[in-house]
């Protein structure tokens, strides 16, 4: 898999997550908005890690810095 996913956006993805998850286990949120957003909390640390997300490659979406290559 291609990586599309710059520093910046892998540290909010991750920040989301621990948000949903400190909102369940404190019990701000419950029932299937619980299920659906811890979900989405996994998904979003997944992709964090592997730095590649699905949707951005479907809409042709790069995050990642581009490091300028010099020339000799």
């Amino acid at each position: 898999m291609k990586k599309n996913m710059g520093s910046f956006d892998k540290a909010v993805r991750i920040l989301v997550a621990v948000a949903i998850i400190a909102l369940y286990y404190t019990k701000q949120i419950g029932g299937t908005a619980a299920i659906v957003l811890l979900v989405i909390a996994g998904i979003f640390i997944v992709t964090s890690f592997i730095s590649s997300c699905p949707l951005y490659m479907l809409f042709g979406i790069n995050t990642k810095s581009k490091k300028s290559k010099a020339i000799n």
